[in-house]
């Protein structure tokens, strides 16, 4: 039997980057949100110290893959098979997009 698989083409792609960009826009807002009680915002301060801010990025990282990993599951069983190849690479942007997004949260 031949194999009948369809790839998803550029437009696809597109409005996959678009979905992400959302994503991780409404993810860092609830997020920045959540964790507005933990830390210092100024981290210029003479008397600020490394843990409150520490545990800060710690709960932020922790909450964000939560909400990432979610994604995924929940995407996974509900789209179409010929986007599934897609998700992949959009769950590891994301990892790193987690990380990169702690540098908006700590200098605004």
């Amino acid at each position: 039997m031949a194999d009948v698989s369809q790839k998803s083409g550029p437009l696809a792609l597109l409005v996959g980057f678009g979905l992400f960009v959302l994503f991780e826009a409404a993810a860092f807002q609830l997020l920045r949100f959540a964790t507005s009680g933990l830390g210092m915002d100024n981290q210029f301060q003479p008397e600020n110290t490394i843990v409150s801010n520490w545990v800060k990025t710690v709960v932020f990282l922790l909450l964000h893959l939560t909400l990432v990993v979610v994604a995924v599951l929940v995407l996974s069983n509900r789209m179409p098979r010929r986007y599934r190849g897609q998700l992949m690479g959009w769950f590891y942007l994301s990892l790193l997009t987690g990380f990169l997004l702690l540098w908006p949260l700590f200098y605004p």
